[in-house]
């Protein structure tokens, strides 16, 4: 079984549970790969450094970083410089021989950079040029494969290289969702700092506990802020060929268990 896990990059999900989880499943000869965010630790990095994060909301309604040249620095830093690596040193202290990369590395993950970005703000759309972000298109399969094949479990930053070689900032829902497709994933896991999907944000009995396919474009309609990168994400696994995706919560003890036995939202 082939199982794709993105651990939430806000403050909230435990990775020092969900590193537990991973290596009770690479016990079990499963086939794991992680992808992480950061989003936390870059924030923090910036505004220690004097360059606060910037995050701008596009006419559709989703959230990102604005991601200009300094700013990239910083998320690199901070996600692939120390979130990976501590990340990759917990799951070795588990047992796991885990092998940490970026999309970066061996253009694992191969994007177009955007450039330009349209954003509304107060009330205006305006464009802001400069961006380093990018939408990935094609995922490094083989790469993966032989990492695992080999017996490690690939921990993957969200970076990715642009056809001229640049690094970029891309959405860790998103790339997970690329990664779980590539390898046709038995299931993509999304630990999250909620239940779930709520249909009515913040109210966490308002879990919807299963969603076809067919109704996730509804669900974007009610999905909260970085909700709404987790359902595109989810749509994007299985039309891609990943038999499921469950966004569950990852602040629990055995977050991943908990997702594989039925927790949290399961869209199929």
């Amino acid at each position: 079984m082939t199982i794709v896990i993105k651990l939430g990059g806000t403050e909230g999900v435990d990775f020092a549970a969900a590193c537990e989880d991973i290596a009770a499943l690479v016990s079990q000869s499963e086939q794991v790969v992680v992808v992480h965010g950061g989003s936390a630790e870059a924030n923090t990095l910036g505004e220690a450094l004097g360059t606060p994060p910037r995050f701008v909301t596009s006419p559709s309604g989703f959230t990102s970083r604005y991601t200009d040249r300094p700013t990239l620095e910083i998320f690199a830093a901070a996600v692939n410089g120390k979130v990976n690596t501590l990340l990759v040193e917990q799951l070795q202290q588990n047992g796991v021989n885990a092998f940490g990369l970026s999309g970066l590395d061996g253009r694992l993950l191969a994007a177009k950079r955007k450039g330009s970005i349209r954003i509304v703000e107060n009330g205006k759309r305006k464009i802001l040029r400069g961006d380093y972000t990018g939408k990935i298109h094609t995922v490094n399969a083989a790469l993966l494969e032989t990492l695992l094949s080999a017996g490690y479990t690939p921990v993957i930053a969200p970076l990715a290289v642009s056809e001229k070689g640049e690094a970029l900032n891309v959405d860790a829902d998103r790339a997970a969702a690329m990664v779980a497709a590539a390898l046709r994933a038995d299931t993509l896991i999304l630990l999250t700092a909620a239940p779930g999907l709520l249909r009515n944000f913040p109210d966490e009995s308002s879990l919807i506990a299963h969603l076809p396919a067919a109704q996730l474009e509804a669900a974007l309609e009610y999905a909260q802020g970085r909700m709404k990168k987790k359902v595109l994400g989810a749509q994007e696994a299985l039309a891609g060929g990943a038999k499921q995706v469950v966004i569950a919560d990852g602040r629990i003890a055995h977050p991943i268990a908990h997702a594989l036995a039925g927790g949290g939202t399961r869209i199929q």
